[in-house]
């Protein structure tokens, strides 16, 4: 029952030579679960242990091995050629997962959220275009060349479900190649690094506009909401999911969904806020059309590409 961490195109090439969810010399089948790459690899690997440990428990006689890439195109490759058979993932890389790895949303997360001003568990959330209390703009149309912020060039919530929100509303054109500019509406536009930056800069005065989110800390969520005015909202937003391989066949598929199923159990609820998210409350069956399918609607919309940084 290794931990390890493959890296780079050579490493995920020799991995295919090594795993598989097959039979083992020791008469164990072996399961390879990916787990997101959100901390350093080694800080994952260390984490990954009572996972490996719960699942091998409640499978018995498979040998399960987490495997942490470098990033979440890494995942999507490790499905793709057979070196991992389940993973957890954000809803942009889940959504590539479907298209390029011919891979299967099986589970989605149910985490707690805000919708509007009721704290709620769901697999779904909503993100507000939000103006400082004593703004004098009431709509969005009215911040035509005024200054924006964004946490993130690719968050479904903070960038992309606004940006075709902007697109609906007939504030920005539809983009035909390429993708959707911020600047053929705002004058100015900030990608600030989070939701916590972006308030900062409107509580300043830096930006005329920003975004939160109903998945964001409860306590930031209604600090924001309690001094800012909301102008326009858009969603349903789908939280993380579970997809899985399609090397990975009857009986153990089903075996393996009602294993991570059982961290539904309030016990497990710490363990699980540090692969999935931090708002982390169980799992649900699903699939990509019903979970993902508002998201799909934005990124078609958009045209937006996904993008990310390695983690060291």
């Amino acid at each position: 029952m290794a931990v390890r961490s493959l890296i780079g195109v050579f490493g995920l090439l020799f991995a295919l030579a090594l795993v598989g969810c097959s039979p083992q010399a020791s008469g164990k089948t072996r399961l390879v679960v990916a787990i997101q790459p959100t901390l350093s690899a080694a800080e994952m690997l260390e984490k990954a242990r009572p996972l490996e440990q719960y699942l091998e428990q409640r499978l018995g006689d498979v040998d399960v091995e987490i495997y942490v890439p470098l990033t979440q195109a890494g995942v999507i490759e490790a499905l793709r050629f057979g070196q991992a058979h389940v993973a957890f993932m954000g809803p942009f890389p889940a959504q590539l997962a479907v298209e390029r790895a011919n891979a299967e949303l099986v589970l989605a997360e149910v985490r707690e959220v805000v919708h509007g001003q009721q704290k709620v568990e769901a697999s779904y959330y909503f993100s507000y275009w939000v103006v400082r209390a004593d703004s004098p703009y009431q709509k969005l149309e009215e911040l035509r060349g005024r200054r924006a912020c964004f946490p993130s060039p690719v968050s479904s919530s903070g960038y992309i479900a606004p940006m075709a929100r902007l697109i609906e509303l007939g504030l920005l054109p539809r983009p035909t190649q390429g993708e959707v500019d911020p600047k053929a509406f705002f004058g100015e536009v900030l990608f600030a690094g989070g939701y916590g930056q972006c308030w900062e800069a409107l509580k300043a005065g830096q930006v005329d506009v920003t975004i939160i989110a109903g998945d964001v800390p409860e306590s930031l969520y209604r600090e924001v909401l309690a001094n800012t005015r909301v102008l326009e909202q858009q969603g349903p937003l789908p939280s993380h999911a579970v997809v899985v391989s399609k090397d990975l066949k009857e009986p153990l598929r089903s075996r393996v969904i009602e294993a991570l199923l059982g961290l539904n159990a309030p016990e497990y609820r710490p363990l699980m806020r540090q692969f999935v998210s931090g708002l982390f409350v169980g799992f649900q069956r699903s699939d990509a059309a019903t979970h993902l399918g508002s998201f799909q609607q934005f990124v078609k919309t958009t045209r937006i590409a996904f993008t990310e940084r390695i983690n060291p």
